[in-house]
């Protein structure tokens, strides 16, 4: 069936509008054809683009972290909410999602609850199935996934957990929710390249997870082409910009061997970073390229956040949308033309921008938002066009039918998932089931960005 979504138009976008209107009316997916699983059915590197089944590959997708939360079997998980979302996703033509594939217990304020590993090489099974599920869910839709085996920030445990792990040191030390110390807490999770305790607790959960055989289908994740790709962990970074130069040779190794550890486990899967690029590389394009410049690293990401990197504001994006566009579409520009030199891919794997009047609730406007994402869409489908190396973007993030229940919009355990993590509000950056004007967006860059030879 290959990848017939793109050429859905006008009916992917009814599936669309009839997910946000009748729920359960979301279209219905075709039955899957069995075909021989060749290495042509693995998302393949091919210079400076993808290919699959001898084709380019080249997506519009999604960040939806908790899909394995969701997935998880019983009152722990919402399978129903998946399976829903995942139709609505799948008829407007979004076909990649960037999935959290290992959380940390921890003690910080805003961490994640529950986590996926429990303790120091002890992990939560039904978490675990919920991967399964979302994979063989995916799978049936012709859908991939990139799956994210740490992270730099505390909001899922991460890095600094395992610091805390090795260390006795408590995470509360460091928990920039209650210490304000950013900077203190980035140089904190940057230890973690350096203690071979932690290296070696990470590499248990990276081979748990690479070497799981799914619950539900049978398959051997490493031999499923649903994964497109193993990531070492959402945006690592050698440290704070204010002091993490002198980290940057132990974080350049710890990229290397650890891509090369993947490499062995799972070869005709590919490796990325989860990197945001130059911004998160001490803000220099150089040690970006010098960072990924090794055969182990297949592709190059980046992420574009103009009202985190305050290019526009959190409060009224409108007020400087013109300006904040205009970055934006340089670091765009820079970071492929990396790309073309390195003679690599790379994925926009996060881009986001806040509601207008900086608003948490789904019924407030997105006409800055819609006006930026058309701008991000149109600049990375022009480059794609003259054969640049940018291969797919992910839209930060799916937040379909998961709603805040607290004035405050922050999340609490056992509230719905949104497309924001803990520490942020719940609304901030998530693109809900009826945002319907994004939605089009979204959906007409699909079709044209699969249309491309």
């Amino acid at each position: 069936m290959g990848r017939v979504l793109g050429a859905l138009g006008g009916m992917a976008l009814a599936c669309v509008l009839a997910a946000h209107a009748g729920g359960d009316a979301a279209a219905e997916v075709a039955e899957d054809v069995v075909a021989p699983v060749t290495m042509d059915s693995f998302v393949r590197v091919r210079g400076t683009h993808f290919v699959l089944e001898g084709k380019p590959y080249r997506f519009a997708g999604a960040n939806f972290w908790y899909g394995a939360y969701i997935g998880a079997p019983g009152e722990r998980g919402d399978r129903a909410r998946l399976v829903a979302e995942l139709d609505q996703l799948s008829a407007a033509g979004i076909d990649n999602l960037r999935v959290l594939a290992m959380s940390e217990a921890s003690g910080f304020k805003r961490g994640v609850r529950p986590a996926i590993m429990t303790a120091p090489g002890q992990y939560d099974e039904e978490l675990l199935q919920g991967i399964d599920f979302l994979l063989d869910e995916m799978g049936k839709r012709d859908m991939k996934a990139v799956l994210y085996l740490n992270n730099f920030w505390q909001w899922s445990g991460g890095m600094s957990q395992y610091v805390s792990w090795s260390t006795g040191e408590p995470v509360s030390m460091h928990d920039p929710d209650q210490t304000g110390d950013w900077n203190g807490f980035m140089q904190n999770s940057a230890r973690f390249y350096a203690f071979p305790g932690a290296q070696a607790l990470y590499r248990d959960a990276i081979t748990t997870v690479i070497t799981r055989t799914n619950t539900i289908n049978g398959k051997r994740y490493v031999d499923d082409p649903t994964v497109m790709s193993w990531q070492l962990a959402n945006e690592p970074r050698p440290g704070s910009d204010a002091d993490g130069h002198p980290n940057f040779p132990v974080f350049k190794q710890w990229v290397h061997e650890t891509a090369g550890y993947i490499r062995g486990l799972a070869p005709k899967q590919l490796v990325s970073t989860g990197s945001e690029g130059a911004w998160g590389t001490l803000r220099s394009d150089e040690l970006f390229y010098e960072a990924h410049d090794t055969p182990n690293v297949d592709y190059l990401t980046f992420h574009l956040w103009p009202s985190n990197w305050n290019w526009m504001d959190h409060h009224d994006p409108a007020a400087r949308l013109a300006s904040g566009t205009v970055q934006a579409m340089d670091y765009i520009d820079r970071h492929i033309g990396l790309a073309n030199r390195m003679g690599k891919p790379i994925v926009l794997s996060e881009f986001g921008l806040d509601r207008d009047k900086g608003a948490y609730a789904p019924a407030a406007g997105t006409e800055a938002r819609d006006a930026f994402y058309r701008a991000v869409y149109d600049r990375v489908y022009e480059r794609a066009k003259v054969g640049d190396a940018i291969a797919g973007s992910n839209f930060w993030a799916w937040g379909g039918r998961g709603r805040t229940p607290h004035a405050d919009a922050m999340w609490k355990s056992g509230d719905p998932f949104t497309g924001d993590p803990p520490q942020e509000a719940q609304g901030l950056f998530s693109l809900f089931d009826g945002d319907v004007s994004t939605l089009r967006i979204v959906s007409a860059h699909a079709r044209a960005i699969r249309a491309l030879e």
